[in-house]
This record gives structure tokens, C-alpha cells and sequence, in this order.
């Protein structure tokens, strides 16, 4: 059997509303080799989103079906019947087109990617300067209620307290800051 490819993985991780998928986005737009791995997930779009671009959504049967056929390097049930993971299949696409992965990918996500890849991943927390912030960044945004923005306050905290187990941590304060500090971390570890 031939051997995988030797690419590295960038793995963002962040509570919900802190920035990481802006982020992303500004890294995918450098030189720096990357490609954007698609996450399947049950929950449905949210509007502008596409399929097989800024996810894979599928029906929670086909995902169980994807996680008894071990399809998925990692999943989770992230919220309550909503379900997320990353199938091998994009990450060895990935490698296989001479790219680096990058993971817009929940905490519990990230650190288990960073688990399985170790030294070729270089695993980065996203975090909000203040619970108050992110609480306003994800009322702004017009897709919560009062009750899911409560979960979603309540797992951010939990989240938080996970940030000292990955590489490194960016504060986004300042979008144009963080972006910039994010480029020099993954450009200092690609190359």
C-alpha cells in the first residue's frame, strides 16, 4: 500500500461567534497552501450556505450510517441532535491535490484532530475578548433566540476553558490583529 501524503493540518477551534470561520477565510486567501475541509453536519443551512462548500448536509441516518461504515477521522454530537464531523475521504483529497487542511472545527473537534495528528497539526483557539462580547457578536448575527443563545453562551464557557490545550490561542479583539497574527502562527509552522 502506498504511503499518505505528508501534509500538515491548521485546526482553528473556537466558541460559537468568536471569529474563527472570518479568520479561516483570511488564511484560505494567503499563500500559504491551504484548502478548506468541508465538515458534514445534520443541522441545516443557514442562509447563503452551500453544499460541499461550507459543509456536507446530510440526514442524522446518513451520518450514522457514515460513522458505522468508519468514514469519519472524528465526530461529535455538538448540540443536541446535531451532529458534526470530518470525513478522511477530504482530508486524504486534500493532501492527495499537495495542500495543508484547514478546520473551521468546534473545541471537542479540534483538540481530538490534533490528538490523531500530532505534530503535523497545529492546533489554534479562537477566543472572544469577553463572554459579554461574543454574547453581543451572537445576538448580532440574527440566528439565535433567546434559548439556543443561552446554550450557545453556556457551552462557549465551557469551551473557554479549554484553551490552554492547544498551541496557541489568538484573542479576537481586533479582526485585523487577530488575522495577522494568525497568518505569521501558520506561516511559522508550514514553512
Amino acid at each position: 500500500m502506498m504511503e499518505a501524503p505528508r501534509g500538515k493540518c491548521v485546526i482553528l477551534s473556537a466558541p460559537s461567534g468568536a471569529g474563527k470561520t472570518t479568520i479561516v477565510k483570511h488564511l484560505l486567501a494567503q499563500d500559504l497552501q491551504l484548502a478548506f475541509s468541508v465538515s458534514a453536519t445534520t443541522r441545516p443551512p443557514r442562509n447563503g450556505e452551500v453544499h460541499g462548500r461550507d459543509y456536507y448536509f446530510i440526514s442524522e441516518a446518513e451520518f450514522k450510517g457514515s460513522i458505522a461504515a468508519g468514514e469519519f477521522v472524528e465526530w461529535e454530537e455538538v448540540y443536541p441532535g446535531r451532529y458534526y464531523g470530518t470525513y478522511r475521504s477530504e482530508v486524504e483529497r486534500i493532501w492527495s491535490e499537495g495542500h495543508h487542511a484547514i478546520f473551521d472545527i468546534d473545541v471537542i473537534g479540534g483538540l481530538d484532530l490534533k490528538e490523531i495528528y500530532q505534530t503535523r497539526a497545529l492546533a489554534v483557539f479562537v477566543s472572544p475578548p469577553s463572554v459579554e462580547a461574543l454574547e453581543r457578536r451572537l445576538r448580532d448575527r440574527g440566528t439565535e433566540d433567546d434559548a439556543s443563545l443561552k446554550v450557545r453562551v453556556e457551552k462557549a464557557l465551557h469551551e473557554l476553558s479549554f484553551a490552554d490545550r492547544f498551541d496557541a490561542t489568538i484573542v479576537n479583539d481586533d479582526l485585523e490583529v487577530a488575522c495577522k497574527e494568525a497568518v505569521e502562527l501558520v506561516r511559522l509552522f508550514l514553512f
